[in-house]
């Protein structure tokens, strides 16, 4: 299915955007072997994240309201953050993927949700975190402490967007910042447990 999918890809998103996908499979195959997550699920999650990414805003719309996603006013207004989600209806309409798993994973890269899957938080750091994105001392930091907890992954990711979103004074999604929340309070919730066992 991979040579499928690869070849859909290269039809319908830039070759930049490639990149960026195959180092997001990659980086979710690393990421799954660290927290011993089934790598299979989290390379098709990875190569299938961006399905929807160059879909124009009509039809992101149209096949959000066909699937009966949720359409919020944010997206309404800002329909390129459905793409995770209709994404996810291109990897079941286009290529018969049927793992709720994978399926939830490539719905929530983009926005997060709280209570996501160990699957879901995989793609939305590698999503951030691929070799792609950059080198610089932060990023590479990040991606040290989203071998070793995923959760303290998810959330210095969120706030690393967060922060881009703030600079760039873009409007930012509640989901992002729930997520952000969620991750925080299961980081510190860990640090709790292991001090009153201690």
């Amino acid at each position: 299915m991979r040579d499928r999918v690869i070849s859909w890809l290269r039809e319908n998103v830039s070759p930049h955007r490639l990149q960026h996908i195959l180092g997001v499979e990659e980086t979710c195959i690393a990421l799954a072997r660290c927290h011993q997550i089934d790598e299979q699920q989290a390379a098709q999650a990875g190569l299938m994240h961006d399905l929807a990414k160059f879909f124009p805003p009509r039809k992101l719309l149209k096949i959000a309201t066909e699937a009966k996603i949720p359409v919020d006013k944010i997206c309404l207004n800002q329909p390129h953050l459905l793409h995770a989600e209709v994404g996810a209806v291109v990897a079941r309409q286009e290529f018969e993927v049927e793992d709720p798993e994978i399926l939830t994973a490539i719905g929530n890269h983009t926005l997060g949700v709280p209570q996501m899957s160990e699957l879901c938080c995989v793609v939305f750091i590698a999503d951030a975190l691929e070799p792609n994105r950059g080198d610089n001392t932060e990023l590479a930091a990040m991606r040290t402490v989203a071998t070793k907890n995923l959760y303290k992954g998810v959330q210095q990711t969120s706030d690393y967007s967060l922060k881009y979103l703030l600079d760039k004074q873009k409007v930012i999604h509640p989901r992002t910042i729930l997520t952000r929340n969620w991750a925080l309070n299961k980081v510190k919730n860990k640090i709790q447990a292991r001090s009153t066992v201690d």
